[in-house]
């Protein structure tokens, strides 16, 4: 019987690559080339073991090197016996079968190898995660530890599987109880030192190393300490790296990469004493349930800093086009969204040329119970700090007001401004000086957005009629325009060309649908009720 040269197998996938390609067994190495013609080559004398066992995808043929590294290839049909009689052949060693606890338990122990974590029930592992994969680690209660890895299949737009459907996105570990603190430098534990920590501390440090060192492939450029996050609140360091930035807070620890930035914002507070970054983020970041599609960071607006960017002069030049420098001396707020504006390759949005009616570049509003600040953008309004609401010009169908007639007595001092958009969601913000009203007006019909007043009585009235200081003459011209509407809110009506916002699109997740309805139709009647009230 002649010796077998080479023996192929075809759909095979390279550890967690969604690609499939050729596996092939020569007697000098193994080889994969995948459908995009990326190629993985490993020689026959970097080889130790060969590990035969059951996985999600078919088959997997494990092979483990000399280095201690772990290579995968999975997709495998059956028990191949001819695969078997290849490695035996070809390399001289044993196809080792490797039996997984398919109990179904989820009581277990843990061990880290290498950048892997191994789950084992009864002395058989049930599961490993790829912690090369995670993109952060926290402690969400007590005696709990989550990590949270990332999609896969979360490439860029003509780069996504279609057929990748489920992906483990968060995993949580309950760890009770305690374990001896680590021995001292000497190797042994004095029984004065002899101190325990909690078992759940001992694992989040463990899983946090791991994905540290995941990181020092990538050197740190610049990192930015105790910097305040209103949305999630907290105070993070952030290490900025080559294509990622790492938050490191006292309970959360995330990793996010450069690609999943989509929009940054650069505002400051009505206060004028604070500035707020807004970083837009896609997928959005998530605490357990909860995911925060924006995260707002606040910066003293006098505050300086004086950094050095780990940097040679020949990549500021050549990598970044002149747009970093080696060394800054600015405010903190200025540096921060240089450095981002540099490293995502995303525009910094700026407020546009709307000024309140005291000159600031926002209007204090409420939203539902949270009070915040509105801010009238150059394509969208944006509310911050929580919850930080995106609503693009281009989706709005209608902008209401609603209590703005001064027939309302105290009340009248603010009115309550909705936005309905296209897709039905509506976004209900109240709470807003009166002396708002004609800038706001200006604003929206500057963006060709269609408008409308609703009142108690039926009725429309012009910003002037509101600033009449005669009731006598309020009540006039009221009966003289009930059940009429102001031509100026309708000129627009159908002259809505706004272009769509290219870069980003107000998901379900953070889409909240507001229960009010202000459409009140009286009765000649009510009016005449509402004016006694």
């Amino acid at each position: 019987m002649s010796e077998r040269k080479n023996l192929d197998f075809d759909s095979i996938h390279s550890g967690l690559d969604s690609t499939v390609g050729r596996f092939r067994l020569a007697p000098n190495g193994i080889g994969w080339k995948g459908s995009d013609e990326t190629t993985k080559i490993i020689a026959a004398n970097e080889i130790r073991k060969f590990t035969w066992l059951r996985v999600a995808r078919g088959h997997e043929l494990r092979i483990t090197l000399k280095d201690g590294s772990v290579s995968k290839f999975d997709g495998f049909k059956k028990e191949a016996k001819e695969l078997n009689h290849a490695v035996k052949s070809m390399y001289k060693q044993q196809l080792e079968s490797k039996e997984l606890s398919l109990r179904g338990w989820n009581w277990g122990k843990t061990e880290f190898q290498g950048p892997n974590l191994i789950f084992n029930v009864g002395n058989k592992e049930m599961f490993e995660l790829p912690l090369s994969q995670a993109i952060g680690a926290n402690k969400p209660g007590k005696n709990e530890v989550a990590v949270n890895f990332v999609d896969p299949g979360q490439k860029p737009a003509d780069g996504i599987n279609p057929k990748l459907t489920d992906e483990l996105m968060d995993i949580t570990f309950y760890i009770p109880g305690t374990v001896p603190k680590e021995e001292n430098a000497d190797g042994n534990t004095d029984e004065e030192d002899a101190e325990e920590v909690n078992a759940d501390a001992v694992f989040y440090e463990n899983v946090k190393s791991k994905l540290e060192l995941g990181q020092l492939t990538s050197e740190n450029i610049v990192q930015f300490q105790e910097v305040l996050c209103l949305t999630p609140r907290g105070r993070y360091n952030i290490d900025m790296f080559q294509d990622f930035l790492r938050l490191r807070g006292k309970s959360y620890d995330y990793k996010i990469m450069y690609s999943s930035i989509i929009k940054l914002f650069l505002l400051l507070k009505p206060d004028e004493v604070h500035v707020m970054f807004v970083i837009g983020l896609d997928p959005p970041l998530r605490q357990g349930q909860t995911k925060y599609p924006f995260l707002v960071f606040q910066f003293v607006r006098d505050e300086e800093i004086d950094v050095d960017l780990n940097l040679d002069e020949e990549t500021l030049k050549e990598k970044y086009d002149g747009k970093l420098q080696k060394t800054y001396d600015a405010p903190t707020y200025e540096i921060v969204s240089t450095v981002f504006r540099a490293l995502t390759g995303r525009k910094v949005t700026v407020p546009s040329n709307f000024r309140s009616h005291h000159g600031a570049l926002g209007i204090k509003s409420s939203m539902k119970a949270n009070e915040g600040y509105l801010y009238p953008l150059e394509k969208c309004f944006l509310f911050i700090p929580k919850p930080p609401t995106f609503i693009p010009h281009s989706e709005i169908g209608v902008v209401t007001f609603s209590r703005v007639s001064a027939s309302s007595g105290g009340s009248s001092r603010t009115f309550d401004m909705k936005f309905s958009m296209k897709t039905g969601h509506d976004y209900q913000f109240s709470s807003i000086n009166r002396e708002e009203y004609a800038n706001l007006e200006e604003f929206i019909k500057s963006k060709k957005i269609k408008m409308k007043n609703e009142l108690n009585e039926e009725t429309s009235v012009t910003y002037a009629e509101l600033g009449d200081d005669s009731d006598e003459d309020m009540d006039s011209s009221r009966k003289r325009r009930r059940k009429e509407e102001v031509p100026s809110y309708r000129d627009d009506e159908d002259g809505d060309e706004e272009s769509p916002d290219e870069d980003f699109a107000p998901g379900s997740d953070s889409d909240v649908a507001e229960e009010f309805d202000s459409n009140a139709s009286a009765s000649d009647d009510d009016a005449a009720m509402s004016d006694e009230d």
